[in-house]
């Protein structure tokens, strides 16, 4: 893989719920057309958007395979997929440029099956994943994790060590009292992991967005509000942090420590 630029694109939607959800699905192809035309090769949506989130709406969503494809783009998009006994899976769905799905990441914590009855946006009961699979693109490997998920710094890890080099983790909403904290576990994943974060949330009404990128050694955007965050990531110097290792020098080459990944026999060698 030759080292380049890759643009990428977070949305942070506003977003419909009950009765108006499949409203999301027109919103969410609007903001495909502006990340593409902005040159996004890859565009991330939040969890479970454009949905259906709520079981008691049905609707197709399924035009984001052709808007991918017309775009030539690759999409991250959010989905329930049935699992079992009228449990779901809550999923990020890789698809590819030529419009085809290239699989799923299902939430894989907390092991529930509470979470997503807790309100009325969602209402459902969940049933947890025991996958992490990583996506080979010509733009970067892809990692996707869910939510709160960014507070697991495993599961992270876990997708670095396989080789994700851009990690999503698309959120659900009302986000609130954690958004402090939220923001901060998402430039801790990037910087111990040397490797590029983004993550957003639907906005439902009033509530402060969550939105940024974040790569190991800066803040590259945050939203706050409704819209799209495009962001240039740098995959040759990321690269050169993973093979780096750290000197003592002055001025330093870096505004991380480099190479923490190669660290893994070390570290599991420590009793």
């Amino acid at each position: 893989m030759k080292d380049h630029t890759t643009r990428i694109a977070v949305v942070q939607p506003a977003a419909y719920s009950g009765p108006r959800e499949a409203e999301n699905v027109d919103r969410a192809i609007a903001y495909l057309g502006e990340a593409a035309d902005a040159g996004a090769q890859i565009v991330c949506f939040p969890e479970l958007y454009p949905g259906p989130a709520n079981p008691v709406n049905e609707f197709d969503a399924d035009v984001l395979y052709q808007e991918a494809r017309k775009r030539r783009v690759y999409v991250i998009r959010g989905r329930r997929e049935e699992a079992s006994d009228g449990a779901f899976y809550v999923a990020a769905e890789m698809i590819g440029p030529d419009g085809t799905s290239l699989g799923s990441y299902r939430r894989t914590t907390p092991a529930g099956p509470y979470i997503y009855r807790d309100i009325d946006v969602w209402n459902f009961d969940y049933q947890a994943g025991n996958q992490l699979p990583i996506f080979e693109t010509p733009h970067g490997v892809v990692g996707l994790l869910v939510c709160s998920e960014v507070y697991v710094p495993e599961l992270a890890r876990a997708l670095a060590h396989k080789g994700a080099e851009i990690l999503f983790c698309p959120a659900g909403g009302l986000i609130n009292e954690l958004m402090p904290t939220w923001q901060i576990m998402i430039q801790a994943r990037a910087i111990e992991n040397l490797m590029f974060v983004g993550a957003s949330q639907n906005l439902y009404g009033v509530e402060e967005g969550l939105g940024m990128i974040a790569g190991p050694e800066s803040v590259i955007a945050q939203l706050s509000v409704p819209g799209i965050m495009i962001g240039d990531l740098d995959m040759a110097r990321q690269r050169w942090l993973r093979q780096e290792q750290e000197k003592i020098e002055m001025p330093k080459q870096y505004r991380v420590v480099p190479g923490t990944l190669s660290w893994k026999d070390q570290i599991d060698s420590v009793q």
